[in-house]
């Protein structure tokens, strides 16, 4: 940046770093209420583009996770690595660092490292990462997506891979959970033992009873849901209800 000077130089002086670190930045004394001078750092580290890996520190911890999908013989392998702000202090953040797709089959080779270089640099620039996952999933194949096991529709195999983020954001605690009461499960699971009961010709089902290997425990009856995209939705009490989310279309 150029600075133009309209007056005439009549001295100058030399900063001393030395001096400069003991004195506390203002934003500093901003975040701390006032108290930086007293001994304690106020310095907290964010997430930022130029944010480099730490000293002494190849290697990052992350997570695997495994896409199978109906579409092709090769699994999918998708990592994620992150790294840990503030360390020790109160203010510790664990952050998304980069991400990898592996995968034996070629045929997505260019498009798979394009998106896990952009999303790398998207984790990297800091700020609210948590939308990259409703925009995967919000990506549909025109040649139509695929039910998974337990019967959730996945529109897309970019889908599939938001789905992993989403997963991998809630574990490291950027995303809350969205799980269902201790009584809202055994209420779906009390009214899911009635319908198939009630499917079955009045046979007793276990409503406890684990799920089948292929993961499909909901009726056959039942129908795709369009919040959680599972095939899950049956009639209960005259109302569509959502076995999977608890989602009912009449509140």
């Amino acid at each position: 940046m150029t600075v133009k000077i309209s007056k005439k130089i009549v001295g100058y002086q030399v900063k001393d770093k030395s001096k400069a670190e003991e004195a506390p930045p203002a934003e500093a004394v901003k975040e701390d209420g006032g108290r930086a001078g007293r001994g304690k750092s106020a310095d907290i580290i964010r997430m930022h583009e130029k944010l480099e890996r730490p000293e002494g520190m190849e290697c990052l911890e992350g997570a695997t996770y495994k896409i199978r999908t109906p579409l092709d013989d090769h699994a999918m392998y998708v990592t994620i690595n992150d790294i840990v702000l503030n360390a020790g202090t109160e203010h510790e953040q664990r952050r998304p660092f980069e991400i990898f797709i592996n995968s034996k089959n070629m045929d997505h080779f260019q498009w798979i490292v394009a998106l896990t270089r952009v999303m790398s640099a998207v984790f990297r620039k800091g700020g609210d990462v948590t939308f990259l996952c409703e925009e995967l999933q919000a990506v549909f194949d025109p040649k139509g997506g695929y039910f998974k096991p337990g019967g959730r529709f996945v529109p897309s195999i970019v889908a599939d891979i938001g789905a992993v983020v989403e997963v991998h954001l809630k574990r490291i605690g950027l995303l809350e959970p969205d799980e269902l009461s201790e009584q809202q499960q055994l209420m779906l699971k009390e009214k899911r033992a009635e319908l198939e009961a009630r499917e079955s010709g009045g046979a007793v089902v276990d409503a406890s009873a684990p799920a089948t290997a292929d993961g499909e425990d909901y009726p056959a009856s039942a129908t795709l849901c369009h919040k959680c995209n599972t095939k899950a939705l049956v009639l209960l009490d005259g109302c569509q209800t959502c076995l999977a989310c608890g989602y009912s279309k009449c509140g």
